[in-house]
């Protein structure tokens, strides 16, 4: 009985061995400009998309023109705090970042940096030796502020549901207070699961 026993764990010591051994991670490279969407959930596809048609939108409005006219130079945008208000986690470092992007490669306004990278900045500059360190308090002041959120609805059954991902933002005029730009986005999709996942 003991052999029975002791043949019986080999085997199923084997067994798992032979098992791992067969099992393999598949690993592949995307495009990263190419759209992949595997659970539904908010990805970096979602963020690139959205920004882009945002700021699209941004400048094409009136107040940079304006701005343009009144003071003889492009305005300089800071972005500031993009909040997540979903259900979800959303990392929302990702579409702060598209929209820098999107703003900076425009060439159609300066961009400022934000508080935290200044912060930085200065403090490498006070480390810095004397002959080399910039002079402070000559910084870019920013003329416009851009900010808002990312919220998501989602409506769900069994087998499936839609979730609706919106982004909202606006560009606020710093000396005056006043909203020069208010945009909306959003991204609808539908999710059906499969049979083997219920």
């Amino acid at each position: 009985m003991d052999r029975t026993k002791s043949f019986f764990f080999l085997s199923s010591v084997a067994i798992c061995f032979l098992t791992a051994g067969c099992s393999s991670t598949n690993v592949q490279r995307a495009e990263v400009e190419k759209l992949t969407d595997l659970s539904g959930r908010w990805n970096n596809s979602d963020a690139r998309m959205m920004a882009a048609n945002m700021i699209r939108d941004c400048l094409a409005q009136n107040w940079r023109p304006l701005f343009l006219a009144q003071k003889g130079r492009p305005p300089v945008v800071i972005v500031g705090e993009i909040t997540n208000q979903s259900h979800e986690h959303i990392n929302t470092a990702v579409f702060t970042k598209a929209l820098e992007h999107g703003l900076l490669n425009s060439a159609k306004v300066k961009f400022a940096a934000a508080k935290a990278e200044f912060a930085e900045t200065t403090g490498r500059q006070i480390n810095s030796s004397v002959g080399t360190r910039k002079q402070l308090a000559r910084e870019t002041g920013a003329d416009f502020m851009l900010s808002g959120s990312v919220n998501a609805v989602k409506d769900e059954t069994k087998d499936r549901y839609v979730i609706m991902y919106q982004a909202n933002l606006e560009l606020m005029d710093l000396r005056s207070n006043e909203k020069v730009w208010i945009g909306e986005e959003n991204i609808k999709k539908l999710v059906e699961k499969s049979k083997s996942s219920l």
